[in-house]
């Protein structure tokens, strides 16, 4: 994503029934294609494509993966299946977002045909042959169209953005609670729920696989009421944005020892979990709840 490697992750399920989950971005589309053919899955071999939610980091890259492999379902929460048909809100309001960034950091989305997408409701199952399933189950916070993914077969989680952003370098774990979405006691909730899966590992969209899933979860929900902690402050003393992004990041560095490492890491630290983005989420929130 943007020229750097090991921001986004897609998940390959080999099996019966291939599965990739997550796509990536639009630009990383011809990334994966190529990552799949070097593990032998060509055009005909891929069963289904799953996303995480529609954030065009997770799933950018859908209607152009969707063209590369014409045999795959589409699977997606309900709440997301009619932008991925059709992805022109969703590209305009990212374009007021990030304005002109938009093209190189994602892409544009493609539509995928109507007909291969299958939309999921609350939970949800993915079969992977031969007895084994990706099971969905909603979990909204970061964003309403959110699910998270759990195999049967090994009991990997796939969590999406809703326990936050990991980075395996420094092994800092951060928030990701963007706007219009973001609903504190929701997300705990769906923390809360990735617990009582049970799962054996986490496997990050943004970055990786985790092992130690009880202590990372915990963490997840104490990174979230920090930030929102942090910002209520700033909310509360009539700060801006731009102030309240320096008070809450300035507050929050000692947390995390990819800030205190080379430029580098810090950067690719902040693209995959932006100061900004998270406090204006957490901003709007408050915002609805306590105008």
């Amino acid at each position: 994503m943007a020229g750097y490697s090991g921001i986004t992750a897609g998940y390959l399920i080999l099996g019966d029934r291939p599965c990739l989950v997550e796509t990536g971005t639009a630009t990383s589309a011809p990334v994966v294609r190529d990552a799949l053919a070097s593990l032998g899955v060509g055009p005909g071999d891929l069963a289904t494509i799953v996303v995480t939610h529609i954030h065009l980091d997770h799933a950018g890259g859908v209607g152009d993966l969707a063209g590369f492999y014409p045999e795959a379902e589409i699977v997606v929460h309900e709440k997301g299946a009619r932008h991925l048909a059709d992805p022109s809100r969703l590209m305009a309001s990212a374009r007021m977002v990030w304005g002109d960034k938009l093209d190189v950091l994602f892409g544009e989305m493609s539509p995928t045909e109507a007909a291969r997408i299958r939309a999921l409701g609350d939970t949800g199952s993915v079969d992977l042959g031969n007895g084994r399933t990706l099971s969905s189950h909603y979990s909204p916070g970061h964003a309403k169209h959110h699910v998270g993914l759990i195999d049967s077969g090994t009991g990997d989680l796939y969590v999406g953005d809703a326990a936050g952003v990991y980075l395996p370098q420094t092994g800092d774990l951060r928030p990701a609670t963007p706007p219009p979405d973001f609903d504190l006691r929701t997300a705990l909730d769906s923390i809360a729920l990735f617990e009582a899966l049970g799962p054996q590992r986490l496997l990050f969209s943004h970055y990786g696989p985790v092992d130690d899933v009880q202590a990372t979860l915990e963490r997840s929900a104490e990174e979230l009421r920090v930030w929102v902690d942090l910002t209520r402050q700033a909310h509360s003393a009539g700060m801006d944005l731009d102030h309240a992004v320096a008070m809450v990041r300035d507050r929050t560095r000692e947390r995390y020892a990819a800030l205190q490492a080379d430029d580098a890491t810090a950067e690719q630290f902040e693209l995959l979990s932006g100061a900004p983005s998270n406090v204006a989420g957490i901003l709007h929130w408050l915002d609805r709840a306590q105008p």
